[in-house]
């Protein structure tokens, strides 16, 4: 029989502080308007003091293991996509695992930006299909707040915290679980998307930089092309999806991509508009807001695609 990985619960969480595009309109040169037309985001979510990364992900694990019936004790892996770890060093998922009271299974960070749930998703994937673990929490958590220059009114719109997680749990035969999965990576477009910053250059954390016009062509492409090719892997056109939960970095995307893949508005899952760019956050956030709401149901078929700094990209298909 075919071992699958199959998810069983989805949880997320958002710092309860709340920024409206009008509150930023009075500390930055920016309005509403010229957000929300070049954006399509409202809010944005921005973590206290004392709430981190590590902190934000664990909250989001305990909702998706409440979700999925099963105790923290029963994880066997850990597998956390983050950019802003709270510390160089020891990985964040080791706070989470500390945090949820596990004393021992495996434990480690992924660092693929706004990718890093798609290549954490896939790792934790494998891993369980190998026979590694038997259930998995797979956590996209940020806190893109404390990189940004809040004088770039280019960037610092953009972004937000907060964190999603899902267990995937190993099932013997069946149709349902992660279908196929393609990741790709180009590290020529560096300086499009990238940290001024780092411990072997600046020994600094660093602001984030980005080049918004270039970004956003490489990502319309290449998008449109990992779902073609993780459709075709998972044996499915793209007129069967019934939804794509796409990384929720811009509403201009999310639309082009769509429209270039012949896609009905109606079938994308948008949440940009409430909690803005959440980098490995945001698909695992627009996930659990899909479940929790009823749109995603049991036999559905999903795609969830991404792209961040790197250039990182990818995609999986999953019958939920």
């Amino acid at each position: 029989m075919t071992r699958r990985s199959v998810i069983t619960g989805t949880g997320s969480a958002l710092p309860p502080r709340r920024v409206s595009n009008a509150e930023l309109a009075r500390e930055i040169d920016t309005s509403d308007e010229w957000i929300v037309e070049r954006t399509g985001i409202r809010a944005r979510h921005i973590a206290a003091d004392g709430e981190t990364t590590a902190t934000l992900a664990a909250d989001a694990a305990r909702k998706a293991l409440e979700a999925a019936g099963i105790a923290a004790s029963d994880i066997g892996l850990i597998v956390l996509a983050t950019a802003t770890p709270d510390q160089t060093f020891p990985a964040s998922a080791t706070r989470v695992q500390t945090m949820l009271g596990i004393d021992d299974c495996i434990a480690f960070d992924v660092a693929a930006v706004c990718t890093g749930f798609l290549y954490a998703l896939a790792v934790a994937d494998n891993m369980v299909k190998g026979g590694m673990a038997d259930r998995a929490l797979v956590i996209g958590s940020e806190t893109f707040s404390r990189i940004l220059d809040w004088e770039d009114r280019g960037t610092c719109v953009l972004f937000g915290d907060g964190a999603g997680a899902l267990v995937l749990e190993a099932q013997e035969g069946g149709d349902v679980g992660i279908l196929a999965s393609r990741l790709h990576a180009d590290g020529r477009h560096n300086d499009l998307l990238y940290v001024d910053g780092g411990p072997s250059t600046t020994g600094t954390v660093g602001k984030l930089r980005m080049k918004g016009r270039e970004v956003f062509r490489h990502a319309v492409v290449n998008l449109a092309e990992v779902m073609n090719e993780v459709m075709a892997a998972a044996g499915h056109a793209p007129d069967e999806i019934d939804w794509l939960i796409p990384h929720q970095a811009n509403k201009r995307i999310l639309d082009a991509t769509a429209k270039k893949l012949g896609l009905s508005p109606d079938k994308v899952v948008v949440t940009v508009d409430q909690h803005a760019n959440t980098s490995a956050a945001s698909v695992p956030l627009a996930l659990d807001t899909a479940v929790r709401d009823g749109r995603v149901k049991k036999g559905d078929l999903i795609v969830l695609e991404a792209m961040g700094g790197g250039f990182t990209w990818g995609a999986s298909v999953i019958r939920y």
